[in-house]
């Protein structure tokens, strides 16, 4: 992209001290924090002043104990709780409430269950796929009418999967496949930041949009405290492209921040689509580094699967429309796709019941019968997770776990540590990647599944996150995945009871800490 045209974008900041004291994430916080103070500041006047209040606040204590061990919420999720009832009570009582209810989410979760509904028949499922012995006999198709009972998510045969090892050969790929659309671009990712990468693509963007290409962006409203300016979508769409944030950060208390958009989809003309790890950032294409070599994957589907990524994306932007559109965005007819196996691409919505990205991964273990092999950024397991990696491995398959060498959060890394004494006791296999930091979200299995998408094993993603996946079945680039994770594995180190042991002694502490506050991270 032309030097100018990324210059246009980016907004003047102020220096130093004024551009901190002016910023608006500084005028949030401070908004947030006096809030936080008003609320402490009425619970110690009621301390000091009602001598009947510790009683009350006893049985208050208590009455809450008893609810906590009758709600529906993860066992690691109520110790959390627990500890943090026993510190303060009421405080406690009055957060459990708060987030409980939701209320900061009810609108959203309203919409999103409404657009759900209407098109959980969008995309009929293939009969004769979903029959295919093959699909029945790996008990693929009911792992395909769990997914569908939380949104509409078919298993496809016509389609081409291509895997991408790295950043690098994704952004080679996008960027040809950008300059051949002719209807639509939909972009949705948790992360833009400006720079090389997000304006090479941006140049290609706006090109379209002059030539009539309906170009629509999508990303999450961390970014306009992180990355991007607050007005950045409106000088975007200044340069013909539709652009919005989800869930941008307002000044007030609301459980509403967090549920995040960490999802990443790119999808042209129906025809082809991106899923994986890689944000639209400098570092996730080596092009910087902030953490050593920045390891990541992604997937490129063509064919028939793709509408479902279309439908994922559509659901999304029609949060804050009037009027939904969908029709005229699926249904093509699509030609015969060089294709051997089964994709089934699935989103996992935080605001319903279902823990669709832990269970298919969870699925993925219990059925295993050689080996789970698993690349991730973050390990902060629950109760049941943990679980089935340990019945995995005790009952003889072969589970191995890369995780990042260089650490980009030094808290989850130290959370991380914490579970490797006791997942290596039941036989898993621990590595850390030493050039740098592992952000890819692979699992392959046997040979014949894999799953590529963003969902991390930690809590975030597990439970407060909107996410997607590409789960598949006997694809020819399952060869691919695997031939990747032996080759990333040989430039790994193994973690051992002698290594644990040395290990530095903040992240001991650190670690043991922070496991009680897992649930909230």
């Amino acid at each position: 992209m032309e030097k100018e045209k990324i210059i246009h974008l980016i907004p003047k900041k102020k220096k130093g001290f004024l551009r901190l004291i002016f910023s608006r994430l500084f005028i949030i916080g401070i908004l947030i924090l006096f809030q936080l103070f008003m609320l402490l500041s009425i619970y110690a006047w009621f301390s000091e002043y009602f001598p009947h209040f510790t009683a009350l606040q006893t049985l208050f204590s208590l009455i809450m104990v008893i609810h906590l061990f009758n709600c529906e919420m993860d066992s690691t999720g109520k110790l959390t709780w627990l500890f943090i009832f026993m510190i303060s009570p009421v405080p406690a009582t009055i957060l459990l409430w708060f987030t409980k209810k939701d209320i900061g989410n009810l609108t959203l979760k309203g919409r999103i269950n409404y657009l759900v509904t209407m098109t959980k028949k969008q995309i009929p499922q293939n009969k004769e796929v979903i029959n295919n012995p093959d699909i029945v006999s790996s008990c693929t198709d009911d792992l395909c009418r769990y997914l569908n009972k939380s949104g509409c998510f078919p298993v496809y045969a016509n389609t081409d999967v291509t895997y991408f090892s790295s950043g690098e050969e994704k952004f080679e790929s996008l960027i040809e496949e950008l300059k051949k659309a002719e209807k639509f671009i939909f972009l949705e990712y948790f992360i833009l930041d400006e720079g090389y990468m997000w304006g090479k693509i941006l140049s290609i963007l706006e090109e379209k949009a002059k030539q009539g290409v309906d170009v629509r962006v999508m990303y999450d409203g961390m970014c306009e405290i992180s990355t991007l300016s607050f007005d950045y979508s409106e000088r975007v769409e200044k340069i013909g492209i539709k652009c919005k944030a989800f869930s941008p950060i307002r000044p007030f208390l609301s459980t509403h921040y967090n549920y995040r958009d960490h999802r990443k989809i790119l999808v042209i003309d129906g025809k082809v689509a991106f899923n994986g790890g890689i944000n639209l950032a400098d570092e996730y294409i080596n092009k910087i580094e902030r953490f050593g070599h920045w390891k990541d994957t992604a997937v490129m589907l063509k064919g028939e699967a793709v509408q479902s990524f279309t439908l994922m994306f559509l659901q999304m932007w029609n949060i804050t429309e009037k009027v939904p559109e969908w029709d005229k965005f699926l249904g093509y007819d699509y030609e015969q796709a060089e294709s051997n196996g089964f994709v089934m691409p699935y989103a996992d919505c935080p605001l319903d019941d279902y823990k669709v990205g832990e269970n298919v991964y969870m699925d993925i273990l219990n059925r295993a019968t050689d080996y789970v092999h698993i690349m991730t950024p973050y390990l902060i397991l629950d109760g049941e997770l943990e679980a089935s990696l340990k019945f995995a491995a005790q009952r003889g398959i072969d589970v191995k776990i890369i995780l990042p060498g260089i650490p980009d959060k030094k808290m989850p890394y130290a959370l991380a540590k914490s579970h490797y004494k006791s997942l290596i006791k039941s036989g898993v296999k621990i590595y850390e990647y030493t050039p740098g930091f592992v952000h890819a979200k692979v699992w392959s299995s046997d040979n014949e599944k894999a799953v590529v998408g963003t969902i991390n094993l930690d809590y975030r993603s597990l439970y407060h996150h909107f996410e997607c996946a590409t789960y598949m079945y006997k694809t020819r680039c399952i060869a691919d995945i695997e031939k990747d994770f032996h080759e990333t594995l040989e430039k790994c180190r193994e973690v051992t009871p002698e290594t644990i042991k040395s290990e530095k002694l903040c992240y001991k502490i650190f670690g043991g800490l922070m496991k009680i506050f897992a649930p909230l991270m």
